[in-house]
């Protein structure tokens, strides 16, 4: 079982509530190996979610962890879900939530708007 990517997640959908965004959808799976995190509203805009979990940054950060081969799958499983719910590609962007373990608390990050491939 996935305990602390769970814990992960629920923080990342609580934290963009508060902000304002509604949830669509959750581990949306465009393929057997394919999957966007979470899908959210943000007024007209779609936003699509990846988020990433480290116990620490021993072992690197979220930005090594999406490697070109990752985000070429997570682009494709975007367009898909556009394509399959006719969304205007113009009124869609691509975050990150980044969310580290400290010794009592979580660190989270939400990286706006970030580039594909």
């Amino acid at each position: 079982m996935k305990k602390s990517w769970d814990k992960a997640e629920i923080l990342a959908i609580e934290y963009l509530k508060r902000n304002g965004y509604i949830l669509i959808e959750t581990n949306f799976k465009f393929s057997i190996f394919w999957e966007i995190d979470l899908i959210c509203q943000l007024g007209d805009l779609t936003v699509f979610v990846e988020v990433k979990y480290r116990s620490s940054e021993k072992f690197g950060t979220w930005e090594e962890s999406i490697t070109n081969s990752k985000l070429f799958k997570l682009e494709k499983s975007i367009y898909y879900y556009c394509n399959w719910h006719n969304l205007n590609i113009e009124k869609i962007r691509f975050d990150v939530i980044s969310i580290t373990k400290q010794e009592k608390s979580y660190k989270l990050i939400h990286y706006k708007n970030q580039k594909l491939i």
